[in-house]
């Protein structure tokens, strides 16, 4: 009998497990129909308590291309949330229909509390402003794959650093790699939080924090771009006098390293101006191609199937 295995933050599996993971991933986008069938006969449950396009429909693609099949909701007012169930209750019941849950939740925590219930992997596919491991495992899959190698390189992460729960994630799962240089680009408001500094700041890791994008352009490998998210602001006119704060244009990337890659977790709204869409530079959408592989990835690796 396997250890019940769940994937609640990135760093929940080790750096060597990491690049086993991408290391198949890697083996999917290059011949995805010998996966058609690994997971046969298997359930995926999407428990979506919060809205999501990308996500969820990456994770319920990832598993009809293993073969699988999906069942779950959308929004927590589709489920049995709606009269008061806990996550707890939710996830036991589940565990009796399906294989393997991803759960997205707008509270902290709530998937770690169903993953102490389940008896079935649990994937955190993102609570509050916390964690989104899979997005991270997306975007480390993305640079390893565009760049050969993760480490030896400066990235610049711009926007709202402050709610940015993608932002978090990455730098902490970056931290463990060698060579990694951070530059955080916000308005004093949505700056990174002070936890995140003071551990680059323990480790040794070097960072500098800059409010104009312009003046740090040409020393990027990367520039993870974040929408400024209506949804973890407490009042509309902190949100409406920020959005427009960064806007990525062709202006501002004619500074920019030939081989600088844009990334972006998406959605966008306009902080990446369409322009810029057909820049070799631009990444952002072969990120949702490479999280659809990392997801295959993960699923066959917490279902213990080779």
């Amino acid at each position: 009998m396997n250890k019940l295995r769940h994937m609640m933050n990135p760093l929940d599996f080790s750096v060597e497990e990491l690049e086993e993971l991408f290391d198949l991933a890697g083996e999917i986008e290059k011949d995805m129909d010998s996966y058609a069938h690994k997971c046969d006969g298997k359930i995926l449950a999407t428990c979506f308590y919060e809205p999501s396009t990308r996500t969820r429909l990456s994770f319920e693609t990832a598993m009809l291309r293993l073969g699988g099949k999906t069942l779950g909701f959308a929004d927590a007012s589709n489920s049995s949330a709606a009269k008061g169930e806990s996550v707890a209750d939710t996830i036991r019941v589940i565990s009796c229909f399906a294989d393997i849950c991803a759960m997205r939740h707008p509270k902290e925590g709530a998937p770690m509390v169903a993953a102490t219930k389940s008896s079935i992997p649990v994937i955190n596919a993102g609570d509050g402003g916390h964690q989104h491991p899979t997005q991270t495992l997306t975007d480390l899959l993305t640079i390893r794959s565009l760049y050969g190698k993760l480490g030896d390189f400066t990235i610049g992460l711009c926007g709202d650093l402050k709610f940015g729960r993608t932002v978090h994630s990455l730098i902490n799962a970056l931290s463990r790699y060698e060579g990694i240089r951070f530059i955080f680009i916000s308005p004093k408001e949505l700056r990174v939080p002070d936890y995140i500094t003071e551990m680059l700041t323990q480790k040794n890791i070097p960072y500098e924090e800059v409010i104009k994008l312009e003046d740090v352009m040409p020393q990027l490998d990367f520039l993870y771009m974040t929408r400024v998210q209506k949804e973890r602001f407490f009042n509309e006119e902190d949100y409406i006098r920020l959005k427009d704060f960064y806007i990525l244009n062709k202006e501002k990337m004619a500074k920019a390293k030939v081989n600088m890659y844009i990334l972006h977790p998406l959605p966008r709204v306009n902080e990446i101006s369409v322009e810029i869409d057909d820049d070799p530079r631009a990444a952002y959408f072969k990120q949702v191609q490479y999280g659809l592989y990392v997801r295959m990835a993960l699923i066959l690796t917490l279902l213990n199937i080779k």
